[in-house]
């Protein structure tokens, strides 16, 4: 195993009725800018029962909504101008993963002298952040219990994140109960989501690292286990609350310490989103069964057999249960999660394949397997 060092301050509320925690914000200060989507909290009622627990806690609430996926750099800058003008003392975001990164990109934003987007090219000038708190509403990203937070500019073709302990949420509720009403298909791209962060980690050259892996195939298992349930039983508890556990522990660091290596997919994925703006865990879901596909040997077999025999219980020689444990997450991904299949279904086809292979490459070089950019507009070809 690595040397690793593991730090999590949040401080996690979880099951119903946790939101009633949110008094505690005032142990940051009295003036909280509150930061949300579309409006369905509203809808939903979580507004109205927010809004009541921070104005008895005597808080002071500003509002910036409209964040949307993929969240933009634009609406950072947004709620850093809100936060500055206002005196901001803390975040506090109500919604998925777009609406956590969003506040957690004000947060560093407004201590930071230059653009937002500097923090993006590079986190080591977050030196300070204000406070950030969560209530989850969606599972798929972990970003309430993570230091990472992902912007786009599709201005520019560009999605990418911002890396730093400061942006750690101070606090999170999950309450699965307020994962009801989510869609179909975005249960099904959420479940694929959490799902990558966990093969982010698994993937990994170190062969010693077993704890990490037990962890990583665990998540994998709940993923597969409970995420068809959720979609035919919206509102089962037990399935939306191991869900939503399995998501904030993907991506919360417990899955590669002592086994940390370069991402695979998800720098990929990104250069999608970034031209395309399509949904994140659908994209992942398309490029993933190709990748194991395209960096399956005998080298890397050991590894794939290793996730074939512990997650999908398969029997044979490596090679033999590598590959059928590819075909396994294809069928799960496309068929009973019904995810879309190709990049063709999901509207892109090869006009910028070479521009996202060559943009996407520097960022592989310490993956399980290094890719170059042939390698990565191999892979994106055979998605579609």
């Amino acid at each position: 195993m690595n040397n690793f060092n593991y730090y999590v301050p949040t401080k996690i509320w979880f099951g119903n009725g946790q939101i009633s925690h949110l008094a505690e914000l005032s142990e940051s200060g009295k003036r909280v800018l509150l930061v949300y989507g579309g409006g369905s909290i509203k809808k939903l009622g979580i507004y109205d029962e927010a809004m009541a627990i921070l104005g008895g806690a005597g808080l002071e609430v500003f509002e910036m909504g409209g964040v949307e996926p993929n969240p933009r750099v634009e609406k950072a800058r947004e709620g850093i101008e809100l936060c500055r003008a206002n005196d901001i003392d803390m975040l506090l975001a109500i919604g998925g993963g777009s609406v956590i990164d969003t506040a957690k990109s004000i947060a560093a934003g407004v201590c930071y002298d230059g653009d937002v987007w500097d923090l993006i090219e590079d986190s080591s000038k977050i030196r300070a952040a204000k406070p950030v708190y969560t209530v989850l509403t969606l599972s798929a990203t972990g970003s309430e219990m993570n230091k990472n937070a992902v912007l786009s500019d599709l201005g520019r073709g560009k999605k990418a994140s911002m890396s730093s302990d400061l942006l750690k949420p101070k606090m999170s509720i999950c309450d699965p109960t307020y994962t009801f009403t989510v869609s179909r298909r975005q249960t099904a791209a959420g479940t694929a989501d959490m799902i990558s962060h966990t093969f982010e980690n698994y993937f990994s050259p170190i062969r010693d690292s077993y704890l990490s892996s037990r962890f990583s195939e665990a998540i994998l298992k709940t993923c597969i286990k409970y995420g068809p349930v959720a979609l035919a039983e919206p509102d089962n508890y037990e399935a939306r609350a191991n869900l939503m556990w399995a998501s904030t522990n993907a991506i919360n660091g417990i899955a590669k310490v002592g086994a940390e290596v370069g991402w695979c997919c998800h720098p990929i994925e990104h250069e999608l989103s970034a031209y395309y703006d399509v949904t994140h865990g659908e994209g992942l879901a398309i490029i993933i069964p190709r990748w194991m596909r395209h960096i399956l040997s005998e080298a890397t077999a050991w590894k794939l057999a290793e996730y074939g025999r512990n997650v999908w219980d398969l029997a044979g020689d490596d090679m033999a249960v590598a590959e059928a444990a590819i075909a396994k997450t294809e069928e799960f991904f496309f068929d009973v999660l019904g995810l879309p299949r190709t990049l063709g279904e999901v509207g892109i086809g090869d006009e910028k394949i070479d521009l996202m292979a060559a943009n996407a490459a520097p960022s592989l070089k310490n993956a399980f397997v290094p890719l170059d950019k042939d390698d990565v507009a191999e892979i994106l070809r055979a998605c579609l």
